[in-house]
């Protein structure tokens, strides 16, 4: 009996030490022996995340989590994209069925102390807007009392509308849908006065429209949207190598580094270029990477203004202002922050 009864203590240890050399093995690791990162992305929007008919992904988002595989594998391919709905874009991050979330995801308190999740950088600064059709009339969000607003359920965006409403004692009726794409077409024939999401997510949704003309965005803003990737609480190497992938892109714009140049700024006196790029320092190492890592994520995905430029900017479709996403060095909030 005595026996027995060490055995199953035994048998139970060595599960547990199992179990928990398993829960020790970090991300970087996980990602490295399976040959591609998984990156939790939208479904479809334009400028941020959207599949092309040859099956590639692109956006803002998407060069996220391509500057993320560049660091680790010099190539940007390796990826495994997940795209995912507002309902279950955080239950994938927290069961550990995607590496990081890359998809427009608002930043707030509850989710970063309550989720088991972290935002390691801000890559979009945005507020929450209202579309509307030409004909209604209505120039600001305040003309919407007693108006129908369709809304996506298990979004911020939800209670943003109701503090709005509320705030300023107006009345309006929901309709809510699971996704943007159902709200949308709701809004485009008829049955409702309005969409709510982020402004720039308006501006993407538009485009979809058959007579994108006929809609319009109202200028107010009635919330701030700080955006960005989240990672699965725990893991604070992953934290900052996703962290340190946005701030080499910002470094390298504020610094002048680009797609084009990189390898002749490889010979940059410049001692701040020469750490970003691998040829002086080791700084590599501390994120379990080589040290040419930041030359990789420019080399294959650009810095932070020509991703933002190529995807949203006045350059592509969307058309959309660097604003508050400009350089600090500009007056905007993106600042990169010193690799040293």
């Amino acid at each position: 009996m005595k026996h027995g009864l060490a055995g199953a203590c035994l048998s139970l240890a060595v599960t547990t030490l199992a179990s928990g050399a398993h829960a020790q093995t970090s991300t970087l690791d996980r990602v490295k022996a399976r040959g591609e990162l998984i990156c939790g992305n939208h479904i479809a929007l334009p400028g941020f995340g959207l599949q092309g008919p040859d099956g590639r992904w692109d956006g803002l988002d998407i060069d996220m989590c391509r500057a993320v595989a560049a660091a680790i594998f010099n190539d940007p391919n390796k990826i495994k994209f997940v795209p995912t709905t507002p309902q279950m874009r955080f239950v994938v991050v927290q069961a550990g069925e995607v590496d990081m979330l890359a998809r427009n995801a608002t930043y707030t308190m509850s989710r970063d102390t309550s989720q088991g999740m972290s935002w390691p950088i801000i890559n979009y600064f945005d507020g929450q807007g209202f579309m509307v059709k030409k004909a209604l009339g209505v120039t600001e969000a305040k003309g919407l009392n007693g108006a129908s607003i369709c809304v996506t359920q298990g979004t911020t965006t939800e209670l943003n509308l109701a503090d709005f409403f509320r705030s300023n004692n107006l009345k309006y009726e929901v309709i809510g849908f699971s996704t943007n794409e159902e709200g949308v077409k709701a809004l485009e024939a008829g049955r409702c006065d309005a969409f709510t999401t982020d402004s720039s997510g308006l501006a993407a949704e538009r485009l979809k429209f058959s007579k994108p003309d006929d809609f319009t965005i109202l200028p107010t803003l009635i919330s701030r949207e700080p955006l960005g990737p989240a990672v699965k609480r725990g893991d604070e190497s992953w934290f900052a190598l996703v962290k340190w992938a946005h701030y080499a892109m910002l470094n390298a714009e504020e610094f002048g580094v680009t797609k084009a140049n990189v390898d002749e700024m490889l010979k940059s006196p410049n001692p701040e270029v020469k750490r970003l790029l691998g040829v002086e320092g080791k700084f590599g190492e501390g994120l379990g990477l080589t040290n040419d890592w930041a030359y990789r994520i420019v080399k294959h995905v650009g810095n932070y203004g020509e991703s933002f430029e190529r995807n949203v900017g006045m350059g592509s479709r969307l058309q959309l202002k660097r604003g508050l996403n400009d350089l600090a060095s500009r007056g905007g909030l993106q600042y990169p922050h010193p690799i040293r």
